[in-house]
């Protein structure tokens, strides 16, 4: 089976390997960026669950405040799947499909999850919906006919 390479290092143009390997290192670039994000995303849930437990009524979460903390704690999450995103793409022998479809449906999970149902409109929801239910079909479609590999072969 051939490999696949979204960006050859080794093409007969000088220009495009040389572009081509600038373009991996900017995604390397970017992988650190978003683990600085992600230690700071882990940061900024710790000081937000902190803030909440300390306001008065002391130790005490009321219902805004336990979503907002899940708004925080999924934000982390979704920067993870990102972050694997990133790292997916410098690989060769894989096309991430299944990873993207996941990481665009945690987003729109964590977007149903905060949603204040007070400030939005019927349409909203059934667009949300609409979404949700199309990233499913898709993610189900591609999880139906991928087969995971072995450890010793996915290295």
């Amino acid at each position: 089976m051939e490999i696949h390479d979204e960006l050859p290092t080794e093409h007969k143009d000088k220009l495009i390997s040389f572009l081509n390997k600038m373009i991996k290192f900017a995604v390397k670039v970017l992988a650190i960026l978003m683990v600085l994000v992600i230690f700071w995303g882990v940061i900024d849930v710790i000081y937000v669950l902190y803030n909440h437990l300390m306001k008065a009524p002391f130790m005490l979460l009321n219902t805004s405040d336990i979503f907002r903390t899940f708004a925080a704690f999924l934000v982390v999450l979704i920067a993870i799947e990102i972050y694997q995103n990133i790292i997916l793409y410098l690989r060769t022998d894989i096309i991430p499909i299944k990873l993207v479809i996941a990481t665009a449906l945690m987003a729109v999970a964590r977007k149903v999850i905060i949603i204040d149902f007070n400030t939005i409109t019927p349409m909203y929801i059934f667009a949300t919906a609409a979404v949700v239910f199309a990233l499913g079909i898709t993610y189900y479609l591609i999880g139906k006919n991928h087969k995971e590999m072995p450890d010793d072969e996915n290295k």
